[in-house]
């Protein structure tokens, strides 16, 4: 789904990944009083033939204020004005699995409104080799521009999908061989679970969980046992816990 509106990415590496992965841009824009540890982001925009702007530091702030809505983030000195994100479809998540002769591997988000959340879930689901992450168009955050500094520029290698209805979705992914796990509190042990082969697992939002509809769609529950005396983890930690114990059994003989 393409896009015209514009977009920005703040932070040196979200920048420096942007523009390693070919994307297209508009202006990069360096805060004027920094020179150390610059050069590469400069030189990769500039072999992309993207201009290159040196702006007062207050430019700069003022950019990143008005696209995230809060002060003083930590952009480091750097900006990229890129068109909105162009979400991808299954067909790109598929291909993805296929190039790299894997088992589709999917991870779906029911309810993560913070970006920071959504960030790090999709900066996870790069890192353990997911084919693709899947959020609803409603009770979501979006790709923006916090989401895309708490991902790390990972978004750039990895399909985000937005889908109407998940429930629906989860339907449309179980006809095709997938099996879909839903993370909660009172599922079996995520250690004593096969997460190996084609599989969706949905994280639901710390205050709600997963919605019922999801739940009743899904094949099981899971849960992560604990030790402490805190008996939960936020979204994104318990992403990546649940990506990683799969990605670990799809690596055993």
């Amino acid at each position: 789904m393409k896009n015209n509106e514009m977009n920005i990415l703040y932070g040196r590496n979200p920048v420096r990944e942007a523009l390693r992965s070919g994307r297209e841009a508009d202006s990069l824009y360096i805060q004027d009083s920094i020179e150390n540890n610059i050069q590469e982001i400069i030189g990769l925009a500039k072999k992309n033939q993207i201009p290159v702007k040196k702006v007062p530091k207050s430019k700069i702030d003022s950019m990143v204020e008005f696209e995230s809505g809060e002060k003083g983030l930590n952009h480091q000195g750097v900006v990229l004005k890129v068109p909105s994100v162009s979400y991808s479809t299954l067909d790109d998540a598929v291909k993805l699995a296929e190039e790299r002769n894997e088992p589709l591997f999917l991870v779906a988000l029911d309810g993560i409104e913070d970006p920071h959340n959504l960030g790090a879930i999709v900066r996870s689901a790069e890192i353990f080799g997911a084919h693709g992450v899947i959020i609803p168009k409603r009770r979501s955050a979006g790709m923006s521009a916090t989401a895309s500094k708490s991902a790390s520029g990972a978004e750039e290698y990895i399909p985000i999908i937005k889908v109407t209805n998940l429930a629906s979705f989860i339907d449309e992914v179980k006809e095709m061989g997938v099996f879909v796990a839903c993370a909660d509190m009172d599922g079996q042990s995520l250690y004593r679970s096969n997460l190996k082969g084609a599989m969706m697992i949905v994280i639901g939002s710390e205050g709600q969980g997963v919605s019922r509809l999801v739940r009743e769609r899904s094949d099981f529950v899971v849960s992560i046992d604990m030790y402490g005396h805190i008996n939960s983890l936020n979204a994104s930690s318990a992403a990546a816990v649940i990506m990683y114990e799969k990605k670990r059994q799809d690596m055993m003989k």
